[in-house]
């Protein structure tokens, strides 16, 4: 997938594999797909950047007065579509979004990464990511309507004929390894209709390209399968909700930079300020890692939730943990981001907080080997032992006051995502749920 295409390579394969349309994607600020399809004719124009579309039809992007926006296609990302659309072959180019003057918009998540990617280059750095993105698969009712029920009862890593679902789970990884994913494992996880497919890591930039192809394919192949996929991360009261797990490594001259084998855990000084980084600003980042209302009902005690910042080599109770393999597998997780997160978004502010993590020595404290969760408030204080956000709310509050993430994200992603979530905030409280007349109707 992260092939150095040249626009003749991507006109042969045209001819070759008799490709018949391309889509032309880009994300939103929210992490939303959005793509044009348009006929090969009309292809060698957007291999040469000409592609406009409206930016004020897409939220958060443009006001009307400043519509006019390009795609650019990124040709290390052409790759076909495994399956045929009305008898046709069908390929895709993911973009980057550029203003009508011939500069980057600023509004392009993606963008947005590119730039930290960059900061991170001048510092000697390339980033390294491993996403491991979990999902459910629900039955529809006969409207075709998602529902909330589960075609199996299966738990952590169960087989047929328990995990129903693991048909169209195969269906789904043999689609992302036609697409030219290094699909390293798949598995049913711990609640009834809940999976995982695992892919290898690569750049941070194309590993965010994945998730979002993989989002794509997961949903599509679950379709075909008469089910429905959902990245939300708590659907269900009373099961353990859905997390992203992003593993993370920096390498300097060819070699991990958080692997040194003469150090206490042979972590390097700098995978410690690096954690110590992610540590500061884990409480202002929440609002991109869970950005949206139900997030936070993943984010609570009693489900293996990584709700306390905190570090570990050893437990997953923590929010980051340092997985046991060391030499060139060295690297850093963190649990909290969920799948409905925007990938773009996310790997930038993780990596700008660890950079920053790095250029001003920011030591971590001790690791906590402890089970956080069997520890009091009172324990937990005594130990610094913070937590994450509670809710939407609490955690844009924090994001309004971080300069750090306004620098990273930048005025325009900046200001309408805030824009974006608070007014998401109010209208959830101003819901009246089924809980409330439940408990309430009768008793007041």
């Amino acid at each position: 997938m992260n092939k150095g295409y040249t626009k003749e390579q991507i006109l042969q394969s045209v001819k070759d594999q008799n490709v018949s349309y391309v889509r032309l994607q880009f994300s939103d600020i929210f992490g939303i797909m959005k793509g044009i399809s348009i006929p090969v004719r009309q292809l060698e124009k957007a291999l040469d950047g000409e592609m406009m579309f409206d930016g004020s039809s897409i939220d958060g992007f443009a006001r009307i007065e400043e519509s006019d926006m390009y795609l650019k296609p990124d040709f290390s990302t052409w790759a076909i579509f495994p399956w045929l659309l009305d008898n046709c072959t069908v390929a895709r180019l993911i973009c980057d979004v550029y203003n009508s003057n011939g500069e980057p918009f600023h509004g392009d998540p993606r963008y947005i990464l590119r730039r930290t990617i960059e900061k991170a280059e001048s510092m000697g750095y390339t980033m390294y990511v491993g996403p491991e993105a979990e999902f459910f698969l629900f039955k529809k009712d006969e409207n075709g309507a998602p529902t909330l029920n589960t075609y199996d009862q299966g738990g952590y890593f169960d087989l047929t004929p328990v995990d129903k679902g693991e048909v169209a789970r195969e269906s789904m990884v043999n689609h992302l390894e036609r697409m030219g994913f290094d699909v390293e494992a798949s598995h049913h996880e711990c609640a009834p209709g809940q999976h995982e497919i695992d892919f290898k890591y690569t750049d941070a930039l194309h590993t965010a390209d994945n998730v979002q192809t993989f989002k794509f394919i997961v949903r599509n192949e679950a379709q075909k399968n008469g089910l429905h996929a959902t990245f939300m991360p708590k659907p269900i009261y009373g099961i353990a909700g859905s997390g992203m797990h992003v593993n993370q490594s920096l390498f300097k001259d060819g070699k991990n930079a958080f692997f040194a084998p003469e150090k206490e855990m042979q972590l390097s000084q700098d995978a410690l300020y690096y954690i110590g980084g992610l540590m500061k600003y884990a409480r202002p980042m929440a609002a991109i890692t869970n950005p949206i209302v139900n997030s936070y009902k993943r984010l609570v005690p009693g489900y293996e939730a990584p709700i306390y910042i905190a570090w570990s080599p050893q437990n997953r109770s923590p929010l980051i943990r340092v997985p046991a393999k060391r030499g060139s597998s060295t690297r850093l997780e963190m649990r909290n981001p969920d799948p409905a997160s925007n990938p773009y978004l996310v790997f930038a502010v993780m990596l700008a907080a660890g950079l920053d993590g790095i250029e001003n020595k920011i030591v971590p404290p001790k690791p906590v080997d402890l089970n956080i969760y069997d520890l009091s408030y009172e324990q937990r204080a005594a130990q610094g032992i913070a937590s994450l956000p509670e809710c939407l709310g609490e955690a844009i509050a924090e994001l309004k006051t971080s300069q750090f993430m306004q620098d990273v994200l930048g005025q325009h992603i900046y200001n309408r995502y805030i824009a974006a979530k608070e007014e998401e905030w109010l209208q959830y409280k101003q819901k009246i749920t089924q809980w409330e007349i439940e408990n309430y109707m009768s008793k007041y």
